[in-house]
């Protein structure tokens, strides 16, 4: 099986950084595309990255500027660099792949990230 593997949240206090990252395990031959969703209490997840094989990058807008994201393609890995975070940056943030082995859809467990003085 696909097993999205993330690590890098915390605390961490307003203006900060924190570098996500999101190995996919398992028999994979390629990943189209992977990326970050968040979502916190009481709202909707929401795309906050996402990154294709091909290097294509899109942002939500409340990060653009502040986040990048990036891949090593060899490893299966997506990396999330955050800075400049804000106390709405606060989240569950979630691991996303799109694997074209099998043409499905796979979510990470979720890791949290808050931002708080």
């Amino acid at each position: 099986q696909v097993q999205l593997v993330e690590s890098g949240g915390g605390l961490v206090q307003p203006g900060g950084s924190l570098r996500l990252s999101c190995a996919a395990s398992g028999s994979i031959f390629s990943i189209a595309r992977m990326g970050w969703y968040r979502q916190a209490p009481g709202e909707q997840r929401e795309l906050v990255a996402i990154v294709t094989r091909s290097g294509y990058t899109n942002y939500a807008d409340s990060v653009k500027d502040r986040f990048t994201i990036s891949r090593d393609n060899a490893k299966n890995t997506v990396y999330l660099q955050m800075n400049t975070l804000k106390l709405e940056d606060t989240a569950v943030y979630y691991c996303y792949a799109y694997i074209m082995d099998n043409y499905h859809d796979y979510w990470g467990q979720g890791t949290q990230v808050t931002v708080s003085s």
